[in-house]
Formats: structure tokens, sequence, C-alpha cells
């Protein structure tokens, strides 16, 4: 297919990549990616999404990991506007979902900042896909009416600086992106602000991928869990009574709920 209205040259897609699992796409990102003249990816961008890209393509790695930054954002910002100015189609490709601690509104601001058109195409989030192995409901009428997405990534030596009377709401299910490093600190906020310590947790790594491991815990070892049952890959620690009923069934502590 050459013809791409929604796509021309010299315009930006901030496109999601989901949790990792190709199949997890949406039709139209996969379609999008394929059109792209050249595709900025994330580090956890994996190589069979990545397949999909035209064989002409540039595959171009910009992520950041564990505090190992490939480039700056102001530096994404640029390369990203200056393959549009310069007449290609340009795939931004993130994990997850753009719109979901993304950083999509620097990378909208410098597009149109520059004139350069630029949408998002949304992504499945590492929520759902987490809750999807999981076999579990994020909420639950009567139990978990809400639902809170956070980010427990802070710069070196920095404090988590959220709410946590508001997120220890023990009617909420809690959903904490890259909380693996910030377990304790997690762990003893929630605690202080007066979430029960018995309150269920599930940890899930590498969700939607072969590599996948999926664990149960409560809160007041979530520390301990973080520490011992994970390995190097992202993890997403799911907190609330909406993991209940897929605890209710495995041992409290360190088994695995889904072995890899």
């Amino acid at each position: 297919m050459t013809d791409h209205p929604d796509f021309p040259r010299g315009s930006i897609w901030l496109v999601g990549a989901g949790p990792g699992d190709p199949e997890l796409l949406t039709r139209k990102a996969e379609r999008l990616i394929r059109a792209a003249d050249v595709v900025f990816h994330d580090a956890l961008v994996g190589p069979e999404v990545l397949k999909l890209a035209a064989r002409s393509a540039r595959l171009v790695h910009v992520g950041k990991r564990s505090g190992r930054h490939s480039r700056d954002q102001a530096s994404i910002d640029q390369l990203i506007v200056s393959a549009a100015l310069s007449g290609e189609r340009v795939v931004r490709l993130k994990g997850g979902d753009p719109s979901i601690f993304g950083r999509a509104d620097e990378e909208l601001g410098a597009a149109r900042a520059a004139g350069v058109p630029v949408r998002i195409c949304p992504g499945i989030t590492a929520a759902s896909a987490a809750a999807a192995s999981l076999g579990a409901s994020l909420t639950l009428r009567g139990t978990a009416r809400r639902l809170s997405f956070i980010t427990a990534h802070a710069r070196t030596g920095e404090e988590l600086e959220l709410d946590w009377q508001a997120l220890a709401d023990p009617a909420a299910t809690l959903a904490v992106y890259m909380g693996k490093a910030s377990a304790d600190e997690v762990s003893l906020r929630l605690l202080a602000a007066g979430m029960p310590g018995e309150t269920p947790v599930a940890l899930v790594e590498n969700a939607s991928l072969p590599s996948e491991r999926c664990f149960h815990t409560r809160l007041d070892l979530l520390p301990l869990a973080a520490r011992t049952a994970l390995g190097d890959g992202p993890a997403l620690l799911m907190i609330g009574q909406a993991m209940a009923k897929i605890t209710a069934t495995a041992s409290i502590g360190l088994e695995p709920a889904i072995r890899p």
C-alpha cells in the first residue's frame, strides 16, 4: 500500500507499541509502522514489533532505561522534528500507550512549535496487559470503584512526591508503573497512610512477553518480594482488593502465580 492519506510525508505519529507482545498492537499501529520511513523507538519496544517496519525504513533507538540515558528528551524532540521537516514519514514508537507516562507532551509540543503535523495512535497500557495475564479485573463493583495509575520513577536522591493519603484508598486499585526500584518507599508510604499490611499485591514483570513472571504478595511484604522475586525486566505493581481474588488460592509471599 503506497497511499497513506492520514500519514503524509513530513508528518509524525506517536504510536503506542503496547506492552510487548506484537499481537497486542492495534491494527492501526501496525499499519503506521509499516508505512514509516523512520521509526524512533524506545528501549522496551521488542524486536518482533520492530520487524514490522519496512526494510527500507530507518530504525533509530532513542530509549531511556534505568537511568542509562542514550539521549535526552530535547535531543529526541529535535530528531523527530528534523526527520519530519526533511519530508519523512516519522513514527515515534513508544512502549504501552504514548499518553500514559510516555512524555508525549514534550514531543507533541516540539512538533507543533515547528509546524509539523502530529497525531497519536493509542496502545494497550501495561496495567491492562498485566491484569489480563493475572486473569483479574482492575475494578470490582462495590470493592474497587477507582483505578489510579502512578509512576514510581523519581530522580536519584528525590522522594516520590505523591498524595499517599489519597492513594491509600481501600476502595481503589493502584497500578504502579516502574515500581520495582521504589517498592520499599511505596510500601512504607502506603502503610503510613493507613493502608492495611495485608492488602493484596500482584507483581508482574515483562507483562505479555514469553519471559513474563507474576507473583502474589501483600503490602507489608512487598519490599522483600520486589528484591528477591523479580529479575531485570520492567515490573508493574498492582495493589488493592481487586487482587484478592487471584491471591485467594495462591501462597502469600514469593510464590509465583504464573510460572515462567
